[in-house]
């Protein structure tokens, strides 16, 4: 079967938007999940690409479509690489989870961290799974600035720049995001194995 799309199986649309300009070589057109399903898969995995293959499966098994899924979150080193895979459980909004991560923060003088993103996507039928991560390493802040983007990006401070990526804006952080460079690399993936032209 000739697959002509791919439902990025989220219903998180500012992810969305984030990734769907990277996939454009891959020929496919990236639908937006949330607009076709209201599902939500159980992240019962112990890592980003155990969580994103239960939701690529779970939303591939529904639709009968090739399904492309992210899991994603923050880092800190001095926090024994809190909050990972619980980054978007510690609270209920994302100015709550901000505020909690700066009060932990607040005695830190080790202020590293990373944005960590793994991406699964399964085409139905043909038995293939393909996993890409990418990391993208920062600082926190001592304080939320900022408000473009979505998530920790008004703490995340970029390695090589002095500002976050919520004053940076969306343009610079598509050049070195997470998000981006899994994206790439699964193109680069894809591409070398005759799977897009």
């Amino acid at each position: 079967m000739v697959f002509k799309s791919i439902i990025f199986a989220s219903g998180n649309r500012n992810k969305y938007i984030e990734i769907r300009d990277h996939l454009k070589p891959l020929g496919f057109e990236i639908l937006f999940g949330g607009d076709m399903f209201c599902l939500e898969i159980e992240e019962t995995g112990m890592d980003y690409s155990e969580n994103a293959m239960l939701k690529a499966r779970g939303w591939s098994e529904i639709s009968g479509l090739p399904c492309l899924a992210d899991d994603s979150g923050l880092e800190i080193r001095s926090l024994g690489w809190w909050p990972g895979v619980f980054s978007a459980r510690i609270a209920s909004t994302d100015r709550e989870r901000n505020q909690m991560v700066l009060s932990r923060m607040s005695d830190q003088a080790d202020r590293v961290c990373r944005y960590v993103a793994s991406f699964a996507l399964i085409f139905p039928g043909k038995h293939s799974l393909w996993l890409t991560q990418g990391i993208c390493w920062g600082t926190i802040s001592r304080q939320p600035m900022g408000k473009a983007g979505f998530g920790y990006d008004p703490i995340f401070i970029p390695k090589g720049h002095d500002r976050t990526l919520g004053q940076l804006g969306l343009e610079v952080k598509a050049t070195l995001s997470h998000r981006s460079i899994a994206a790439s690399a699964l193109v680069d993936m894809l591409s070398s194995s005759s799977m897009i032209k």
